[in-house]
């Protein structure tokens, strides 16, 4: 089972990486938390979950272990797939996910897309006591290379659809932003982002 993986970016998107470790190519899914923090040059050190499926071998990555143990404990909930994992980690912080299941705080929840009060409450219910054991763990100090994306527009659009919005209000999130020429596709989300939380 492969648990760690460092080498050189071969190529990036909003959701996924493709790591060159010493020439073989391996696809990361990866939540939008990391993708923000992924460094500008040098090596790129992931912690990876890996998930066997009957037909696949699917690897998530994260920058740090505690994000991957997030992940686990959410997987580890019947009804939350891989998928609905990277959503809510995508739209909500590890420290403030780990605060709102402490806390109760089913409005948080339910506040991301794919998620409703049923799933919300049965998150809480069942990862109240054991998100209370996840630690602190700094990210690990490494870098990889930062490839341009060719249209952050795009991206940014195709990057809220696939974290649950409708195209419809991701469109409007988008437009109703002040996007600065040159901004970065990590800029233009942050921006939207705080759009549709509202």
């Amino acid at each position: 089972m492969i648990a760690l993986l460092t080498g050189q970016i071969a190529f990036r998107s909003v959701d996924q990486v493709i790591l060159d470790v010493g020439g073989v190519g391996y696809r990361l899914m990866i939540p939008l938390s990391t993708f923000y923090a992924l460094p500008d040059d040098g090596d790129l050190c992931l912690h990876v979950h890996t998930h066997v499926k009957e037909d696949a071998i699917h690897l998530f990555g994260f920058l740090t272990a505690r994000e991957k143990e997030m992940f686990a404990l959410l997987i580890s909930v019947s009804g939350v797939g891989p998928k609905l994992a990277m959503n809510i980690l995508s739209n909500c912080a590890t420290a403030d996910l780990q605060s709102a299941l402490q806390d109760g705080n089913v409005a948080r929840l339910s506040a991301i897309p794919g998620i409703g009060k049923k799933s919300a409450e049965r998150l809480i219910l069942e990862l109240r006591e054991k998100a209370k054991n996840q630690g602190e763990s700094p990210p690990p100090a490494n870098t990889g290379v930062k490839l341009p994306a060719a249209n952050p527009l795009d991206d940014a659009l195709s990057a809220l659809v696939n974290l649950g919005y409708k195209e419809v209000h991701a469109r409007k999130a988008l437009d109703s932003i002040n996007i600065c020429p040159g901004a970065s596709i990590e800029d233009i989300l942050k921006g939207a982002l705080k759009v549709l939380m509202k």
